[in-house]
């Protein structure tokens, strides 16, 4: 019975058979003469093996692993082999869950606050915190911080937003005496810093001061929508290919964008905003997310009619959604370019559902509401 075999002959049994596996992989490389030497120790190890002595078996061991080792020479550099094909395995699968399962996302606007927030600027006059506070508000909260000042009389010629490695985005600020980059993208530099070209600063006036607050990033569940349509009030990100009047305000270069945005309307149903109310099919919508919003408390504003939108812009106008489209709308409904600006969102511009704020660790970190 194999349990009571000894481990010795075991192990020489499993060499055995790796000696023959690879004598046969290799024996189109190897001349007449190699062949039989190896056959003749393989032989010599077998016999060893019925003998059932050990002395005998670790010697004829030996003599296998040297005469292999003098004839099939070791694979280079397998450390490096192994350590690429694993990262050529984490990569595949990275990729694979990204498509299928969960897709990291970047909140770019304002327009799902206070539910989500994008990247804003808090200019401010306070000192900036120590290097290891300032540290920790970056891992916690995705805070960085700002102090820039001109060193000189100098002009703004121009504002070039960058993004590295296809995630993190600068802008770099050019003046008449230089370059400086700022972590966070060009209409927020503009906006809540007021830095934008031709603007002058003095020697030792701040152009800079406070710090810059990430977006939230999130997960995106790609797989629920495979087994469901998309409800009312989900918070679902789509693709903007196809609806034109984004298109017409994009640079073709960037190619399609992604958004983010609450689900108000299925196929078939009829909105109509009051504003701070939203409607569906008649009826005050019962959903909590819009209720939420209705409210107007916790920083909540309610909907509303946009004179310069499409759609829904005062309060006895109403749209009805067409089928295979959804009506989309932000939570921060004054601040929000949505449906009510650009129309439908195609089914097929689905990509799937907000699921997860991963960071920063906020208040929103966890399930979206």
């Amino acid at each position: 019975m194999g349990f009571f075999t000894p481990r010795f002959i075991k192990e020489a049994r499993i060499l055995s058979e790796g000696a023959s596996k690879t004598l046969h992989h290799h024996r189109d490389l190897l001349g007449e003469g190699q062949i039989s030497s190896l056959q003749d120790l393989i032989s010599s190890l077998n016999r060893a093996i019925r003998g059932k002595k050990e002395q005998e078996i670790d010697q004829i061991t030996r003599a296998v692993e040297t005469g292999f080792a003098s004839v099939i020479p070791a694979r280079p550099h397998p450390v490096w082999a192994e350590n690429i094909e694993a990262i050529v395995v984490a990569i595949a699968l990275a990729v694979g869950f990204q498509a299928y399962f969960l897709k990291p996302f970047k909140i770019p606007t304002g327009s799902m606050q206070p539910t989500l927030y994008g990247m804003l600027g808090h200019p401010s006059t306070d000192p900036l915190p120590g290097p290891m506070n300032r540290a920790m508000d970056f891992i916690r909260l995705g805070r960085t911080h700002l102090d820039l000042k001109a060193t000189a009389k100098e002009e703004v010629l121009g504002l070039n937003e960058h993004t590295k490695l296809n995630f993190f985005t600068f802008t770099e600020v050019v003046t008449t005496k230089g370059k400086f980059s700022i972590f966070a993208p060009r209409d927020v530099v503009a906006r809540d810093f007021g830095v934008s070209p031709g603007r002058v600063y003095e020697p030792g006036e701040t152009i800079a001061h406070g710090y810059v607050q990430a977006g939230d990033q999130v997960f995106v569940d790609r797989m629920t929508y495979q087994f469901r349509n998309p409800s009312r009030s989900d918070v679902f990100v789509f693709k903007t290919t196809g609806i034109r009047r984004i298109e017409m305000n994009l640079d073709p270069a960037l190619g399609s964008q992604f958004y983010i945005k609450r689900l108000a309307g299925v196929p078939g149903d009829t909105l109509r905003i009051d504003s701070p109310k939203l409607f569906l099919n008649g009826s005050i919508a019962t959903q909590t997310p819009f209720q939420r919003v209705m409210s107007c408390e916790n920083g909540y504003r309610g909907y509303s009619n946009p004179s310069a939108a499409q759609y829904l812009t005062t309060p006895e106008e109403t749209f009805t959604v067409p089928a295979h489209a959804f009506f989309a709308m932000g939570d921060n409904s004054y601040n929000s370019s949505d449906s009510r600006y650009w129309g439908i969102v195609p089914e097929r511009n689905v990509i799937g559902r907000g699921y997860f704020v991963y960071w920063p660790f906020s208040e929103r970190w966890g399930f979206i509401r």
